[in-house]
């Protein structure tokens, strides 16, 4: 099993110009610590996500860019978009962004790529969000030729058509890729079909449900055709919420709080996020319908009420939180279901000092393997 380190950050930097700007700094020196230690502790790989207007992930507009600094920062740990919202960009400029991160690193990069779901995000590209899924699909085979060197037409700023090449050429002679998927079944099994590898999560889904979604991955993959640059078998990587502790008690005290508010996050998005697809397809099939079609937006009293359910139940399974011996049965049990690596989400609140100790101990774990 391999294990590596995940920022997705759901903290608030604080009122006002000043206390932002200082909150911010701090909050990258704190991702640059947490990764030279994972690098020096022996953790496969780093992922950072690209978040836009929102209080989660404040600080993670552009993965390449960042990685770019950690590249410069690690020696041996690769460095993964988690994930990249292809559709907000042009393929040409991935490529482009990627290539220089794969120099600097020597071959050390990866790139999940996700379909985006957020409308404000699209203010970056308005047009790409109706049809964002097949844009995804489409340009992420069109980034494998670029990524290999082949030239591709575009038009130009006089309306013709060009072929050009990207540039820099890449360390790399294929470009690793992942496909992220929020739970959809159909996702896991388009990755398998594009012979991606997949990223997913354990929140939010029973052990049976992921077990299923597994193999409807491995077997598309199986039965698809070969893509080039795509290795034989996919790896299966799962996003949990870690904290590594020295007993199951102390774990769940000092992690209870921050993980009860980032759930709290994560159920509010999720309740608007479904409550904007009713909305978006009722206006789609009624024009008429207008602003009545969305959904009441969750009570503080209900809000609580699944947060708490949340927290109970993935303390009970899906999450890294608790002692080494109780991490280490997760990790096999998570291996059982067919997962190659953890990509272990340490910044949900914790501070410096926590994360660097959980970190030091999940090492250990993942030694005895080695």
């Amino acid at each position: 099993m391999d294990l590596s380190v995940m920022f997705f950050g759901a903290d608030d930097a604080g009122a006002g110009h000043t206390a932002k700007y200082a909150g911010h700094t701090a909050k990258y020196d704190d991702i640059l610590a947490i990764a030279r230690a994972a690098d020096r502790l022996g953790f496969t790989a780093i992922w950072t996500p690209e978040r836009h207007f929102q209080q989660v992930g404040q600080v993670f507009p552009n993965p390449a860019l960042l990685s770019a600094a950690l590249a410069t920062a690690t020696e041996r740990i690769h460095l993964r978009a988690g994930s990249l919202v292809l559709p907000l960009h042009h393929p040409l400029r991935v490529a482009e962004d990627w290539a220089v991160v794969d120099n600097l690193s020597r071959g050390r990069i990866g790139v999940s790529v996700a379909t985006g779901w957020h409308s404000t995000d699209f203010v970056l590209a308005p047009a790409a969000y109706q049809d964002r899924r097949e844009r995804a699909f489409r340009d992420l085979a069109l980034l494998r030729r670029l990524w290999a060197g082949e030239a591709a037409e575009f038009t130009d700023g006089t309306g013709g058509r060009v072929a050009v090449v990207s540039q820099p050429r890449p360390y790399s002679a294929s470009l690793p890729l992942w496909t992220t998927t929020s739970g959809s079944p159909q996702t896991w099994e388009a990755a398998g079909r594009m012979r991606t590898n997949i990223l997913g999560a354990t929140i939010g889904q029973t052990r049976d449900e992921l077990a299923g979604k597994i193999r409807l991955y491995r077997d598309a993959y199986a039965a698809a055709p070969e893509q080039p640059g795509a290795p034989p078998r996919g790896t299966v990587t799962l996003m949990a919420h870690t904290y590594v502790a020295g007993t199951d008690e102390a774990a769940r005290e000092q992690a209870g709080a921050p993980l009860k508010e980032y759930l709290r996050s994560y159920v509010a998005q999720t309740a608007a996020n479904k409550q904007a697809a009713a909305h978006e397809g009722a206006v789609a099939s009624k024009p008429a319908a207008g602003k009545g079609a969305r959904a009441g937006a969750l009570s503080e009293e209900q809000l609580g009420t699944l947060t708490e359910f949340a927290f109970r139940r993935y303390l009970t399974w899906g999450s890294l939180i608790g002692s080494p011996e109780t991490c280490r049965k997760s990790l096999a049990d998570l291996a059982d279901l067919g997962c190659d690596e953890v990509a272990c989400f340490v910044d949900f609140g914790l501070g410096r000092a926590e994360v660097l100790e959980s970190l030091r101990r999940l090492a250990d774990l993942g030694g005895e393997d080695r």
